[in-house]
């Protein structure tokens, strides 16, 4: 199967990267939002979450991995753990709006599907192969719930950002559509 691409010439990859930063920090925070109803771990695996586990694999100390700050009476926010979030919700933005430039096949469902293929490749595959999280089979399947449907919703937030800062600030449609398909 060959994979769909679009001309060239309409690839607007400045757009997509300027997108996806922008779309990355919102479906961060949406992120979170979606954690505060559905809480992914319970609170003992969360005493040290997944950010953290994974930065002291790499050799990084308790004492670095668990700084944390006070806002609004708000004791232990873990300002680490909040840069890695933010850092790969970015990274996997960014990644996502260049690659829907050039194939457009990515943006399955709204980008749902690069959703599930992020949750799988990270929660079911990677994290356990690493021991950073346990194996699919010893994680409650209420991680299981709030990781994969945070995942697309997650991943729909960036699409609905990268396609209206696309279509805001070029005034065309996606490059795989004919500008005459466009409507003033």
């Amino acid at each position: 199967m060959a994979l769909i691409q679009t001309n060239p010439k309409r690839r607007r990859y400045g757009v997509a990267a300027i997108a996806g930063v922008l779309g990355g920090i919102v479906s961060a925070i949406v992120k979170f939002g979606w954690e505060v109803p559905l809480p992914p771990r319970t609170p003992e695996r969360n005493a040290t979450n997944p950010p953290q586990e994974l930065l002291q694999q790499l050799g990084l100390p308790e004492s670095v991995t668990h700084l944390s700050y006070t806002f609004n009476g708000n004791e232990g926010l873990p300002w680490v753990s909040f840069i890695v979030h933010f850092s790969f919700s970015i990274a996997f933005a960014l990644i996502y709006c260049l690659l829907a430039e050039r194939f457009p096949q990515i943006k399955l469902w709204q980008g749902a599907a690069f959703g599930i293929f992020v949750y799988v490749a990270f929660h079911v595959v990677l994290m356990p192969l690493m021991g950073t999280v346990p194996a699919p089979w010893n994680q409650p399947f209420a991680e299981h719930f709030s990781e994969f449907f945070g995942h697309i919703i997650w991943l729909w937030v960036i699409e609905v950002f990268r396609r209206d800062m696309r279509n805001r600030i070029t005034h065309e449609p996606d490059a795989e559509f004919p500008l005459e398909s466009r409507t003033n």
